[in-house]
């Protein structure tokens, strides 16, 4: 069984894996963490629950060790958006989910856009989620309609939230929520700029 950490972290681990040379048939557990910044012992625990052990003095075969985090990986998800401006378009085109099986595909909007089949009306929401069993959705909407989306969307059954608000959701305890906060991110990134910028 592998442990949720070790599957939040799989992704970094591909993006490293996938950038290296064929050249380079092999790889070992030290390489990946001094590579990622992370530490030996807890990459080749990683690891081990992933591909099991690797060979003596070579580690890892590359494409083997690629094959079998993509396959745990292939989670196959559909996903619901709700909140159609700016960012909530811009994480309908990314085709990026698609690498780890994840698809978003509805996003639902008050002004529902007539020439993109892809953004449908809030009045559809409940249904289309019904249908198609829909487990997980995204939030982009503005901070005060935040609650009333997550509200609807545990209502259709949702239990896993990714929210772009800034505000707090109220929610049962089985409903997971991710936070995203870009502006705080940002913020972070600017401070530690201006940190080194000083040295």
């Amino acid at each position: 069984m592998i442990s949720k950490a070790t599957l939040g972290r799989i992704p970094a681990y591909l993006q490293y894996l996938e950038s290296i040379s064929p050249d380079q048939p092999d790889i070992s557990a030290t390489r990946i963490s001094k590579e990622l910044s992370l530490g030996e012992v807890l990459v080749r625990k990683d690891l081990a629950s992933i591909a099991g052990s690797g060979k003596p003095k070579t580690g890892y075969n590359v494409k083997d060790l690629i094959e079998s985090m993509r396959r745990r990986l292939n989670i196959k998800q559909d996903v619901v958006l709700v909140g159609a401006g700016k960012l909530g378009k811009a994480l309908l085109s990314y085709k990026g989910f698609e690498k780890y099986g994840i698809r978003i595909t509805k996003a639902f909007d008050i002004n529902p856009d007539e020439d993109n089949p892809d953004i449908d009306s809030m009045d559809n929401f409940l249904n289309y989620c019904s249908m198609h069993q829909i487990s997980i959705g995204i939030l982009t909407v503005p901070n005060e309609q935040a609650q009333e989306v997550a509200d609807l969307m545990i209502k259709a059954g949702i239990d896993s939230i990714w929210c772009f608000a800034s505000s707090r959701l109220t929610h049962p305890s089985h409903v997971k929520v991710q936070y995203e906060d870009l502006s705080l991110s940002l913020a972070y990134l600017a401070t530690s700029s201006n940190s080194n910028s000083k040295k």
